[in-house]
């Protein structure tokens, strides 16, 4: 196994924007650093619990992915404009925390997630199961994927702490730009921008 591939393919997952660290940067810099770590904690384990789907269903999962994955996208790419509408409306000083900065947001983002189905599910199969089938090598595995994706998640937790100054100084503007991210993370995960390519 090609660890150093495995490593870096979950790095660059993780870290790299998408829906669920554009909002957790956006939790951060409306509602500040505990709230968002409410929404990471459910994000990590949604995130946990699809690792571990794949892990132990994975030859079924093969063979449903091509199946669900237009739906995924779909349902996924209307929940992402959703929080980008709540985004773009957000004002932190009428104190509604509830919506974007719970656990059960974070949770739910995770399975509306494409992005991350498609991570979850396919990450197990190419880097693992071709050179480790045991139940303790894939939970080990598992473990690891959870903690990189969980740094991950901190990271921008700390990230918009260190910039909240600036980025509370400019809110709306920044509300608004990670609303746009928002909506082209949605536009890109619905499959639109390949169906209009003819792929």
């Amino acid at each position: 196994m090609d660890i150093a591939s495995f490593l870096i393919y979950c790095i660059i997952v993780t870290f790299t924007p998408g829906p669920t660290n554009i909002v957790i940067l956006s939790v951060v810099n409306n509602y500040g650093g505990k709230k968002a770590m409410r929404f990471v904690g459910g994000a990590i384990a949604a995130f946990s619990i699809l690792l571990a789907i794949s892990a132990a269903l994975n030859s079924i999962l093969v063979a449903l992915m091509p199946k669900i994955l237009n739906i995924m996208q779909i349902i996924g790419s209307l929940y992402i404009l959703y929080l980008a509408f709540q985004i773009y409306r957000m004002d932190t000083s009428k104190g509604d925390k509830k919506q974007i900065s719970s656990f059960m947001s974070g949770f739910i983002m995770q399975f509306v997630n494409p992005k991350v189905i498609l991570f979850t599910m396919t990450v197990i199969p190419s880097f693992v199961m071709p050179y480790y089938t045991s139940p303790f090598m894939l939970s080990t595995f598992v473990l690891v994927i959870m903690v990189t994706g969980l740094i991950a998640m901190i990271t921008w937790v700390l990230f918009g702490t260190v910039f909240k100054r600036f980025l509370h100084k400019y809110q709306k503007a920044v509300n608004i730009v990670m609303a746009l991210f928002l909506v082209y993370s949605a536009v890109m995960v619905s499959g639109a921008v390949e169906f209009l390519k003819g792929d």
